[in-house]
C-alpha cells in the first residue's frame, strides 16, 4: 500500500464514521495527505463543522484503530495544528497525527547479564523501539496497582543502572529491591523491627541530604568548569507513598522538600530519582517533583481515574493497550522523542537461574 492508497482508505475510514452535518470528502470538505511521520486532516474552510479538540479526538480514535497494526498514533492532550505551506486560504491549516510505523513491541532478553554487557553506555532500552540516554533522565517515576509487574520492571532498570550508576536503593518494604541489592552486595535502607517508622524515614532523609550536599558541591565545580562529566549518582525508592504516610509531620515535610530540590537540581549534576508508587497525589510525592519528571511510566490498569496524576491532561481513550502483565503507557519527555504518550510492553528478561 503506497501513499496514496493510503490516503484514500483514511478518507473512506473517516467518511464512513466521522459524523459532520454530511461533511465528508464527497462533499470536498476536507482531505488527508500521508507524510512519513504522520497524517494532515486539511479541513476546507469556512467549515460546516467545529475544528477543535473534540474534532481531533473523534478522527484519533477512528484512524488509530483502521491504521493499527501498520501504525501506531501518537496521543496528543489537545488538537495539534500546523500551517501549510500555501496560499489558499481555504487550505492554510491541518490537524496533525504524528505516528510510528508498526506498534510498540516488548523487548525480549535471552541473558540479561550479556544484555548488560552490550549497552552502550548511558542507553537504556525499554522496548524494542525505544531506548532512552540516561543522560537526559531526570526522574523516573513508575506507577501503578499491586501486581501490575511495577517491580519485575524497576529489577530490570536496575540490573541496567547498576554499572552505570551509584545506587541509593530505599525499600520501605523490604522486599524485592532489597533482595536484589544483597544479591549484588549493595546496601539498603529499610525499616528495622528495633526502629520506630518516623526513626526510618529520619534515615532516609539523612541519604537525600548527603545527595543534596552532592548537587551543591557539583553545582559549585561546573560554575568554575561547565563542561565537567560527573558520575550518576540514583535514588531508587520502592513504593514511596509507603513512606510519606503515617510519620511525624516534621519529617514528612524535610522528606518532600529533600525530594523537590533533589528533583529540581539534580539533571545538570547527574543526580537522578527513581521512584516507585501506586499512585502519584499530592500525599505521595510533591505536585513539583511531578511536574519535573521526565520519564513517566504507568503500568496496569489504564483509564482516566489511574492516570490523573502522571498524565492530567490525556484522555486514554482510544489508544490501543496491548494485554498482559507489564503493559501500561509512557512518556519520555527530552530533546529525542516527542512529547507523546506510548504504549508500553516493559521487557520480559531471563537470567542463568531462568525467567524472573
Amino acid at each position: 500500500m503506497d501513499d496514496k492508497d493510503l490516503e484514500r482508505y483514511l478518507n473512506q475510514s473517516l467518511n464512513m464514521a466521522l459524523s459532520m452535518n454530511g461533511e465528508s470528502t464527497y462533499t470536498n470538505s476536507f482531505f488527508v495527505e500521508v507524510r512519513a511521520d504522520g497524517f494532515l486532516f486539511v479541513p476546507r474552510t469556512p467549515a460546516g463543522y467545529l475544528i477543535d479538540n473534540d474534532l481531533y479526538h473523534k478522527i484519533f480514535i477512528i484512524a488509530n484503530a483502521s491504521l493499527y497494526p501498520r501504525y501506531t498514533l501518537l496521543k496528543q492532550n489537545s488538537a495539534y495544528f500546523m500551517p501549510l505551506d500555501t496560499e489558499d486560504i481555504h487550505t492554510q491549516r491541518a490537524l496533525f497525527f504524528p505516528w510510528f510505523k508498526g506498534i510498540s513491541d516488548r523487548l525480549i532478553v535471552p541473558n540479561l547479564s550479556d544484555h548488560i554487557k552490550q549497552l552502550a553506555k548511558n542507553q537504556l532500552p525499554l522496548m524494542k523501539n525505544l531506548t532512552i540516554d540516561y543522560r537526559k533522565v531526570t526522574s523516573l517515576l513508575i506507577a501503578g496497582n499491586s501486581g501490575s509487574g511495577k517491580s519485575y520492571f524497576l529489577t530490570y532498570l536496575l540490573e541496567c543502572l547498576r554499572p552505570l550508576s551509584e545506587l541509593i536503593i530505599i525499600d520501605p518494604k523490604f522486599d524485592s529491591p532489597s533482595r536484589w541489592a544483597r544479591s549484588h552486595d549493595i546496601s539498603v535502607i529499610h525499616p528495622e523491627s528495633n526502629r520506630s517508622k518516623s526513626d526510618f524515614v529520619s534515615q532516609v532523609n539523612d541519604a537525600l541530604s548527603t545527595v543534596l550536599k552532592t548537587i551543591y558541591e557539583r553545582q559549585e565545580i561546573l560554575y568554575h568548569e561547565p563542561s565537567h562529566q560527573f558520575e550518576h549518582v540514583t535514588v531508587v525508592i520502592d513504593e514511596v507513598l509507603a513512606i510519606s504516610e503515617g510519620i511525624n509531620k516534621q519529617i514528612k515535610e524535610a522528606f518532600m522538600s529533600l525530594l523537590s530540590s533533589i528533583a529540581l537540581l539534580g539533571r545538570a549534576t547527574r543526580c537522578h530519582l527513581v521512584l516507585v508508587s501506586q499512585r502519584f497525589d499530592f500525599n505521595a510525592v510533591p505536585v513539583s517533583v511531578r511536574e519535573q519528571a521526565n520519564v513517566l511510566v504507568q503500568i496496569g490498569n489504564i483509564s482516566s481515574k489511574t492516570t490523573q496524576f502522571l498524565f492530567p491532561d490525556l484522555n486514554p481513550e482510544g489508544i490501543v493497550i496491548p494485554i498482559g502483565k507489564g503493559t501500561g503507557l509512557i512518556q519520555v519527555i527530552d530533546s529525542e522523542h516527542p512529547y507523546q504518550v506510548l504504549p508500553l510492553l516493559t521487557p520480559t528478561f531471563y537470567t542463568e537461574r531462568g525467567i524472573l
